[in-house]
């Protein structure tokens, strides 16, 4: 195999991928547009030794091209002030080339993080009530165990954090339910702008505490319809307006806005957009990365 023939393969790579000439003292021959972006430029005719600098990359390189085996590294390279995390493959070609592609984790890493967080802000969240609950048991076992105003006051307090214990199981059971159907196509029609009002519903009271109007409008020229888990659905609306009542203006507005634009950039086509808005200072930007 030419190098020409191998120059062409790397750069009608869709994911990043440099080509090592063993033939050339292991020198990067070529790398795709994609590597470039974040291994930089002008690394063609440097050794892999200048380019790849963890040593598990090295290994797994070095691995392929002495045992013609195919190798794999999980690397971490930092882009942008970020650490974004690959997938390595080394694959031999012949005894010539080493092919060296990457598949960029970095979305998965995030989520797994998210998780690893959740999972340890509830574990911790959990201990709180269930510390209150013990001390006003043995409480109510003792001191006020002949005082029934105390015993009013505690129960009251006792309903309160098991509520708070209740909502963080009913969390963790969500996640669960989420993992387990994620690969599934929901097949339940729902129509959105009914569901919107319904958890409008559910909200008034907290929106009348806070003097706060809670108005849905519809952009779109019919009614919107979607596949989905109501359920679910029902939880992000309820989580944002919810949102927007507690942290916006008192007496202000929270506003939910159904549209179907001709095309959304995310998506690449049409589609269907939902916003809402309300009257309050916005997300401290120091906490979006998390929203994102």
């Amino acid at each position: 195999m030419e190098n020409e023939q191998i120059i062409s393969i790397v750069s009608g790579l869709p994911y990043p991928c440099v080509a090592i000439s063993m033939r050339e003292f292991e020198r990067i021959l070529c790398a795709n547009p994609e590597a470039k972006a974040f291994l930089g430029d002008g690394i063609e005719g440097r050794h892999f030794y200048t380019v790849f600098r963890q040593p598990t990359m090295i290994e797994a390189i070095e691995g392929a091209i002495k045992s013609g085996e195919r190798k794999n590294a999980r690397v971490t390279i930092s882009e942008n002030r970020r650490d974004a995390f690959y997938d390595a493959t080394c694959i031999n070609i012949a005894g010539q080339y080493c092919l060296v592609t990457f598949q960029d984790r970095s979305d998965q890493e995030q989520i797994q993080q998210m998780r690893r967080d959740f999972v340890a802000n509830v574990s911790h969240e959990l201990k709180s009530p269930l510390a209150a609950l013990m001390g006003f048991i043995e409480t109510l076992r003792t001191v006020a165990k002949d005082d029934p105003k105390a015993q009013e006051r505690f129960l009251g307090i006792m309903e309160s954090e098991a509520q708070r214990m209740n909502r963080l199981v009913n969390d963790l059971l969500s996640l669960s339910q989420v993992e387990a159907t994620e690969r599934q196509r929901p097949t339940e029609n729902i129509d959105l702008h009914g569901l919107i009002e319904q958890t409008v519903d559910i909200l008034l009271s907290a929106a009348k505490a806070r003097d706060v109007k809670v108005h849905v409008m519809s952009q779109a020229n019919t009614d919107i319809t979607v596949k989905g888990d109501s359920d679910q659905l029902r939880q992000v609306f309820n989580n944002l307006i919810e949102n927007g009542i507690k942290y916006g203006a008192e007496g202000g507005n929270v506003t939910v806005t159904l549209s179907q634009p001709a095309y959304l950039p995310a998506l690449r086509s049409e589609g269907i957009e939902v916003t809402v808005s309300d009257d309050g200072p916005g997300i401290d930007p120091v906490h979006l990365p998390r929203l994102a």
